[in-house]
């Protein structure tokens, strides 16, 4: 009889910060095991995801080992919130995901020996454990996020809501420094909100799986490793099995050599450049984008800096495709041309692991993504963190405050962060004690990032742990 191949199915949301991280995931259990076959489902949502198509593309071209099945496209409720979509378009996929799942298994020549699941899909489980797959939870952000929100549950029937919308008082978590209610994820805030319920949901559907994987290594975060090692994150319940199996970031296999900057970097001197970039969904208004310039015109610094046109006021089109930035409005009469010796303004994206890479690269402006993040330290850049959305301004304390491997930048209760204090950050990164103690730390977690990865690190032998179960 032919011997069947071993099939693992993973399962991610459309954003391209989550799809780039299963992709790596797929690629890394690809490169491990390379008889076994990878699948990536994917949905389809009416928002913008980033550059998720020509993402695919190019993935399927340069990874043919790796296949993508896209389910169908699903007819909405009219009106559904566009906050909700993450969440609410698995639920209408379910049937699409079963009969997907069904054709595999009734496929005599492979064997589906795991079914991996973004959090954000986390009502497949309903389907993959009535198909009685082993299923397992990949989580693209930190440990020290796993530890926040598996607590969630004890967080809920401990902690009054009434708390959470106190101005002035820090929440605990087991592995976590103290966090300021302001720093809590709006959408945890306001208990009654679906995305609130989803979010619970969610974590408490993760207790159920197999296993939980994660893109970070123990040496990056020990204190929330610890923590959710010892079950201290579900009190009363039995935590699955974790592996610690990153950093996995994109491999940058694509040739951005020819994009403008290069050149402009190319004659940078070493470690001198700001790169201010803020992920596929962070743009500001006019108003902050001159802050911005003013504050690095001041700094003196070189800068490299990407400017994406600013969101709309109406946030249910905060998803949409923006359109490209108009430079003569968003910035400072003159700007450009006074700072052209020694600042380079590139509208709308540009290469971000390739730029964190090059030599000229001495700080990051970062919208404190998880991806952004991990780029940085296995680029050994030192950041600037200032965090715009979801669950970013919790990465914020824990870059600055347990990792080490940031400065943090101050807003506003709206927001909003003036001249002077990006000015002083820059600065602060660039020329202090403190912002070279930085510098200097982040170069060995950097080192520490390589050996996790390497054939005897912690992250290679958490993965092995997970292969030869499924070699079984």
């Amino acid at each position: 009889m032919e011997k069947k191949t071993t099939t693992i199915v993973l399962y991610s949301s459309p954003g391209i910060g989550h799809l780039v991280a299963m992709v790596e995931l797929g690629k890394l259990i690809m490169n491990r095991e390379p008889s076994f076959s990878i699948i990536i489902f994917v949905y389809s949502a009416p928002y913008s995801t980033g550059s998720t198509s020509p993402y695919i593309t190019h993935v399927s071209t340069t990874t043919p080992a790796i296949t993508f099945h896209h389910l169908p496209i699903v007819s909405l409720p009219p009106n559904l919130d566009v906050t909700n979509l993450a969440y609410e378009i698995p639920k209408f996929n379910n049937p699409n995901l079963k009969l997907a799942l069904e054709a595999i298994i009734s496929n005599e020549s492979t064997h589906l020996k795991a079914f991996i699941t973004d959090f954000f899909c986390n009502v497949a489980i309903e389907v993959s454990s009535d198909l009685q797959i082993p299923t397992y939870f990949f989580f693209p952000p930190s440990a020290s996020s796993m530890c926040h929100f598996l607590y969630l549950p004890t967080f809920h029937e401990t902690v009054p809501e009434n708390d959470l919308q106190d101005p002035n008082i820090y929440m605990y978590f087991p592995g976590l420094p103290p966090i300021h209610s302001l720093d809590m994820p709006k959408f945890l805030v306001y208990r009654s909100k679906l995305l609130y319920k989803e979010f619970l949901n969610a974590s408490k559907q993760m207790n159920k799986s197999c296993g939980i994987m994660m893109n970070t290594f123990e040496s990056l975060e020990p204190k929330a490793v610890k923590a959710l090692n010892q079950g201290l994150c579900t009190p009363g319940v039995q935590t699955p099995p974790l592996y610690f199996i990153g950093p996995l970031i994109a491999t940058g296999d694509k040739d951005n050599s020819g994009h403008e900057c290069f050149t402009w970097l190319n004659s940078q001197p070493s470690k001198s450049v700001v790169f201010l970039c803020f992920g596929s969904l962070g743009s500001f208004k006019e108003d902050q984008c001159k802050e911005i310039a003013i504050g690095l015109e001041k700094s003196g610094h070189r800068f490299l800096w990407v400017v994406k046109s600013p969101p709309n006021d109406d946030e249910s089109t905060r998803l949409l495709s923006p359109s490209e930035p108009d430079l003569n409005v968003l910035l400072p009469e003159g700007f450009l041309e006074r700072t052209k010796d020694r600042g380079l303004v590139v509208k709308s994206w540009a290469p971000q692991l390739a730029i964190l890479k090059h030599d000229s690269i001495g700080g990051f402006v970062t919208h404190c993504g998880w991806n952004s993040v991990l780029e940085a330290i296995c680029s050994g850049v030192p950041m600037l963190a200032w965090p715009l959305y979801a669950d970013q301004r919790l990465n914020r304390v824990f870059m600055v405050e347990e990792m080490k491997v940031a400065l943090p930048v101050n807003e506003s209760l709206d927001g909003f962060v003036t001249a002077s204090e990006i000015e002083k950050r820059v600065k602060e990164l660039m020329d202090s004690e403190t912002g070279q103690a930085i510098k200097e730390h982040v170069k060995i977690i950097s080192e520490d990032a390589k050996s996790a990865l390497a054939e005897n690190g912690s992250s290679h032998f958490s993965l092995t742990k997970l292969l030869n179960i499924w070699k079984q």
